[in-house]
């Protein structure tokens, strides 16, 4: 489910957090601060997303950026900007973004707009299978040995999260940041709701979440 994303922000408080949740989601992600050497960043790292901020240093903005980007590309398009008024998100969408956000934002909401974005293009699949489990992120639906799964919101969030990073090591504070939004609360939380996904798993099948003791989650056959 890896996906190119670059990554273009000025401000290191807000690129560098979403850049380390965009890899910790798996992603390969690319990150710049200005237009810059755009074209030729662009035509090297060929990303399947572009996250772009509109007021940006150096003399072109995220408009500009995302109209060269349609010249050359079939990227996907998400503009990222403090500018809200109606004008500015129709001059995003004439410019060709796929989606527009606006700050201050949740990362958990940016990760979930490009996991949708990338699944609706067709850049990564939106059914992940592991062993007798198949996890369908669009249809929001799990099925196990044949039985559809009955899950909350987050338990559902939480398994396609895992089923998609499969065989993979997964720490609790990882599982807080991209399920929940934030890294800094109750472990617990995670376990309590693992533990709940486990109970409903195992009436269908054998043990598919698996502890690594003092690391985290890892699901696997």
């Amino acid at each position: 489910m890896v996906a190119r994303v670059l990554v273009v922000e000025d401000e290191e408080g807000i690129r560098a957090p979403l850049a380390a949740a965009l890899r910790g989601a798996g992603h390969e992600v690319l990150e710049r601060v200005d237009g810059a050497g755009f074209e030729d960043a662009v035509d090297a790292f060929r990303p399947d997303l572009a996250l772009i901020d509109v007021q940006l240093p150096g003399g072109r903005d995220g408009f500009d950026l995302a109209t060269a980007l349609r010249s050359r590309s079939d990227c996907a398009v998400l503009i990222v900007t403090a500018r809200d008024a109606v004008d500015d998100r129709l001059r995003g969408f004439a410019a060709g973004a796929d989606d527009y956000v606006v700050k201050p934002f949740a990362t958990v909401e940016v990760l979930a707009r490009v996991g949708a974005i990338l699944r609706r293009l067709g850049r990564v699949p939106s059914t992940v299978q592991v062993g007798d489990l198949v996890v369908d992120e669009d249809a929001r639906l799990a099925v196990r040995s044949g039985t559809a799964l009955e899950l909350t919101a987050t338990e559902f969030k939480l398994l396609a999260y895992l089923a998609g990073h499969r065989g993979r090591i997964l720490s609790k504070t990882q599982l807080l940041t991209q399920v929940w939004g934030y890294d800094e609360y109750d472990p617990n939380l995670v376990e309590v709701h693992v533990s709940a996904l486990r109970r409903k798993l195992e009436q269908h099948g054998p043990r598919l979440i698996h502890t690594a003791r003092g690391l985290g989650y890892v699901v696997r056959p």
